[in-house]
Formats: C-alpha cells, sequence, structure tokens
C-alpha cells in the first residue's frame, strides 16, 4: 500500500498540471503548507525517534549535519526542483540529465526510512511530493520536451521512493544502520523545509494565505500523531 501511495502523489501532482493547470499561487500555498507539514514530522517524530534509538548523541548530529550538506550539494544539480523552484535557462534543449539523478536520489534516500517511521513519514512525503510533481511537470512541459521523455522522467521519479521503502526494508545495510540513515534523512528534511517555508515569503512580508497554510500544516501534524 505504501508503495502505490507514493506514487499516486506523483501521478496526482502530474495530472493536477494536465486537468486544472493550478496557478502560482496555488501552487506557492501547496508548497507551505507540505514544509509546513515536512518540518513538524522531522522535529516531532523523526527526531525524537532518532536521538531515543541511541545514547551517541554526537554521532546522530553529524549525521543530521551531513544530511543538510547532502542536501546543498544536490540542490547544484537539481536546480532547487526538491523545494519547488527549479532554477534553470536551458537554451538548447537538451534533457537536464542531472536534474533527472539528483531528484531520483533524493526520491530514493526519503523512502528509505518509513519502514522504520511508519505513517507520519509517509504522509508527510506524500505531502511533499504532490506540489512538487505539479512544479516538474509545469517545468518539463513548459520547456517542450517530448511527452515520451515527460512520462520516463515522471514514471521513473515516481518509482524511486517506492524502491527506496522496499530496499531500506531488505538490504541488511539499510536495516542495519536504519538510525543513522534517518538522521541523514532529517538533515535532508531540514534543508528542504525550511527553504520552501523561507521562500514562499514574497519580500519578507506578512501574508495571512501563506501563514494559514503553514499553520495547517503544524497544526495536522500535532493532532496526527
Amino acid at each position: 500500500m505504501n508503495y502505490i501511495l507514493l506514487i499516486l502523489s506523483v501521478l496526482i501532482g502530474s495530472l493536477l498540471v494536465f486537468i486544472m493547470k493550478p496557478s502560482n499561487k496555488i501552487v506557492r500555498l501547496l508548497l507551505a503548507f507540505s514544509g509546513a507539514y515536512l518540518l513538524s514530522v522531522t522535529v516531532l517524530h523523526l527526531l525524537p525517534e532518532v536521538y531515543t534509538a541511541t545514547s551517541n548523541y554526537k554521532t546522530i548530529g553529524i549525521f543530521i549535519l551531513i544530511g543538510i550538506i547532502l542536501q546543498s550539494i544536490l540542490e547544484s544539480f537539481s536546480k532547487g526542483a526538491e523545494h519547488g523552484h527549479i532554477h534553470i535557462h536551458n537554451d538548447n534543449k537538451q534533457f537536464p540529465t542531472l536534474l533527472f539523478i539528483s531528484l531520483c536520489l533524493h526520491a530514493f534516500s526519503e523512502g528509505l526510512p518509513i519502514h522504520n517511521s511508519g505513517d507520519n513519514l509517509l504522509w508527510a512525503i506524500i505531502v511533499h511530493k504532490i506540489p512538487i510533481a505539479i512544479v516538474l511537470t509545469t517545468f518539463l512541459l513548459h520547456e517542450k520536451y517530448s511527452k515520451k521523455r515527460v512520462l520516463f522522467f515522471l514514471f521513473f521519479f515516481g518509482l524511486m521512493s517506492p524502491l527506496g521503502v522496499l530496499l531500506g526494508d531488505k538490504v541488511p545495510f539499510f536495516i542495519t544502520y536504519s538510525t543513522e540513515i534517518t538522521a541523514l534523512i532529517i538533515g535532508v528534511f531540514l534543508h528542504i523545509s525550511t527553504i520552501i517555508l523561507f521562500e514562499s515569503s514574497e519580500n519578507h512580508k506578512f501574508n495571512l494565505q501563506k501563514f494559514t497554510a503553514i499553520l495547517l500544516g503544524v497544526l495536522l501534524t500535532f493532532f496526527t500523531l
């Protein structure tokens, strides 16, 4: 069931582009909600989980920091697609292979700790993937790539998180070091979620709609833990 839900999240985001063509304002609100939800799950669920799983707190902190740095490196190739803003100028219309690889690595890694962290993390990733799929599909169509290439990319992107879930549950290495891997992914999520919230602000002005979306994301996490 986890695999299906993760694939559906990408499918739903892509279909929304073809059917409804959501406005930039709607996408920004979805991003703010997903960023707040992801950050809340990370702080209220994942952090306590990894720190109670071991007494080696310093090691956990190191892996969290590595996750933040790792995500910063991945974003230099993905051009910010993980947090909903693809900053790329592709004048020669070549398919962005590095963006493809980076996003797939990110999607794969975020699926690894799901088998240990349960439904809270699963739904956080699902909520995160829907607006990202909207932005990604919009970008690919805007750049006028062939439908074959677009479908190829979205298909493999949709499979990466389920693949992470499968290997995280079956491969001995991922099972043995599940706490360290979760700490690493916490760093990734902290980086992504905070950037989503910061970038959803325009000129650092108070925005009631964005604030409401963020508050709903936090409250949803709080009442479902």
